[in-house]
């Protein structure tokens, strides 16, 4: 007498099933769970470095941060020279962000983009020099415009840390040198 082909192929299909079922729950129980912290810190120096060295305008990058600041990220963008960019993103000790954003460019949406829509809330003193505060519903900036560059201090830090920050930034020194850097 000949079998019934359909049974066998719905119980080899949950027997499939069962047995798929016991690999991922094996994976999710004794699978590598890292308890270390998934920010990986960057050195930009080297960067900061070159990007100095050709852009048309001083790139700045904090000077003597404390050590727990630190860097995850940094971009330079020339391909359009009416509208270069620099960045360095950093996590400060309190586990915020902020990032250090320059740019040749219009600043209107440019503040608005890298701000995240944030609002001017008026002004805040950084080491005597006034900047633009603006505070929106993820991040808190603060903006400085002089000689037809933008720099902008943003992110989920406080103003407070913010202010740190934009007080430490400094242009590379003759030579395109980088003065210390948070790590």
């Amino acid at each position: 007498m000949a079998k019934k082909r359909g049974l066998e192929t719905v119980r080899d299909m949950v027997f499939s099933l069962g047995v798929v079922g016991i690999v991922v729950v094996a994976l999710l129980i004794f699978g590598r769970h890292s308890e270390r912290d998934p920010v990986r810190p960057i050195d930009y120096s080297l960067k900061f470095q070159q990007a100095s060295q050709v852009a048309p305008y001083p790139l700045l990058a904090p000077q003597g941060l404390p050590d727990q600041w630190r860097a995850t990220s940094a971009d330079y963008d020339s391909r359009n020279p009416t509208r270069v960019t620099w960045h360095i993103g950093f996590i400060n000790p309190n586990e915020q962000y902020a990032a250090v954003e320059q740019v040749n460019g219009p600043s209107g949406p440019f503040v608005q983009d890298k701000g995240k829509k944030g609002k001017p809330v008026g002004v805040h003193d950084v080491a005597g020099v006034p900047w633009k505060s603006y505070d929106g519903p993820k991040y808190r900036s603060l903006v400085h415009e002089q000689g037809g560059v933008t720099t902008m201090v943003t992110g989920t830090a406080t103003f407070e840390d913010l202010a740190q920050l934009a007080a430490a930034l400094r242009p590379a020194t003759a030579g395109g040198a980088q003065a210390a850097v948070a790590s």
